[in-house]
């Protein structure tokens, strides 16, 4: 479950100390304090980020098939690979030798974006494997970088980068005109 807050404060009372949260729907909080078992619970606590649009993911692959037509021996999806390779979101991981293979299979096979490739990184019996996350797990923060990078690849290519809205918005003022 996630709950999102703008505003936190702790106190202490004879139980222990306690994190309260300024929640934005009530009654999730409420659902959640009232299903609690009598268990351990962990709590990740990050900035909230939007999810990326498909508005932005539309536009995304527009300019991708763009960049594939002007460059003429690429796919959509080979410039869509080598964009997450150069401006997407990835880490790096330290496996053994013999998992190698099926890990990079594995992760490869949960969709375009998502890539793993061996580095140069050497320690004896293990590989280490970057491995980069597809766009469809971005946030916007990440989606905007990614799409920077491909309109700036399209602009060094002469690519007309206005969005479908912005084009739209044009050839209104232009037939009112």
């Amino acid at each position: 479950m996630t709950i999102q807050f703008d505003r936190a404060k702790w106190s202490q009372d004879s139980e222990g100390f306690w994190l309260s949260l300024m929640v934005k729907v009530p009654q999730q909080a409420r659902q959640f304090v009232e299903g609690m078992q009598d268990k351990v619970y962990d709590a990740d606590i990050k900035i909230h980020r939007e999810k990326r649009s498909l508005e932005a993911n539309a536009y995304l692959w527009t300019l991708c098939q763009k960049i594939a037509e002007a460059v003429r021996n690429l796919t959509k999806e080979d410039v869509y690979r080598e964009a997450v390779k150069s401006a997407g979101k990835f880490d790096f991981i330290l496996i053994a030798d013999e998992a190698a293979e099926t890990f990079i299979h594995n992760w490869s096979s949960r969709g375009l974006g998502w890539i793993a490739d061996r580095t140069d990184y050497q320690q004896s019996g293990f590989t280490q494997i970057i491995c980069y996350c597809g766009s469809s797990v971005y946030d916007t923060k990440s989606m905007s970088a990614l799409l920077e990078y491909i309109v700036n690849e399209s602009k060094e290519l002469d690519i007309d980068v206005r969005t479908p809205d912005e084009i739209a918005k044009m050839e209104a003022l232009w037939e009112g005109k």
